[in-house]
């Protein structure tokens, strides 16, 4: 048995001009950017998804177009999470989970539920929303990962919640959000958000070392001691866990460079 979850590390999305001619080689047809982005990284966030429906053919031609072994992430409809009543959202994440994403088959990896910085938390109304989201679709496993924005989900009963129902907390490395680094399901989702397009790989050398060092410590079972936890009495089983760190918003130009450099340290 392994020791250690698989690490995969990514960016947002794989449409965006200054990678042309960059990150892609020159005169690269648009047609062919994601068998070349699925070739050099490990998984992308789409974000497409968030603000509209797509057919099932589109995700059908995105599983086509990369290798075994690659992992999207879908970024759930935004006409869910910003609801002001999230618990009654179940014909929302019904029609947003029925439009064909699982003919991503074994490339379907966790659904991001993004909420606005706006939203606070209000635990009645969260645990219902919770309760709503399925462990799977069509016979595939579901894994959910809730971004939240606003600091007054910084308090135990918010990871209780989402360890009651298997789903993870986004770490998300920001200078505003917050940053909470429970480990609330059996893997871990992260965005680096503190890039620079200054920087050749993203994140400065050094910052790369440290989180190589994090992402390990996390597909081993263990937690960063040097990251925040907001239920610090509570520690979940040690055993292996997938990680998925992706390089998204400050630093985009340089972010497949992250991912790639980033991935190298931790294979």
């Amino acid at each position: 048995m392994s020791t250690s979850g698989t690490i995969r590390t990514g960016i947002g999305g794989w449409t965006f001009a200054p990678w042309e001619g960059t990150f892609y080689p020159d005169k690269l047809p648009k047609t062919r950017q994601l068998q070349f982005a699925g070739q050099e990284l490990a998984t992308i966030e789409i974000n497409g998804t968030y603000y509209g429906s797509q057919k099932p053919e589109t995700f059908a031609k995105w599983a086509a177009d990369v290798p075994d072994g690659f992992v999207f992430s879908l970024k759930a409809s935004r006409f869910t999470t910003n609801r002001k009543i999230l618990s009654q959202s179940s014909e929302s994440i019904e029609k947003f989970l029925g439009q064909g994403l699982t003919e991503l088959g074994d490339r379907l990896g966790p659904i991001l539920w993004q909420f606005a910085p706006t939203k606070a938390f209000d635990p009645e109304d969260f645990e219902g929303f919770l309760k709503l989201l399925p462990k799977s679709r069509d016979g595939l496993p579901l894994r959910h990962a809730l971004e939240v924005r606003h600091d007054s989900f910084k308090v135990p009963e918010f990871a209780a919640l989402a360890r009651k129902c298997g789903a993870a907390i986004v770490y998300a490395h920001h200078p505003a959000y917050p940053e909470i680094a429970d480990v609330t399901a059996d893997f871990v989702y992260a965005r680096l958000q503190q890039g620079s397009d200054e920087i050749e790989t993203c994140y400065a050398p050094a910052a790369l070392d440290a989180w190589a060092g994090r992402l390990e410590d996390w597909a081993k079972g263990g937690e960063p001691a040097d990251l925040p936890r907001i239920d610090p009495g509570t520690r979940p089983a040690r055993q292996p866990r997938d990680v998925f760190a992706f390089f998204i918003t400050s630093g985009k130009v340089n972010a497949p460079n992250g991912a790639r450099a980033l991935q190298r340290k931790v294979a």
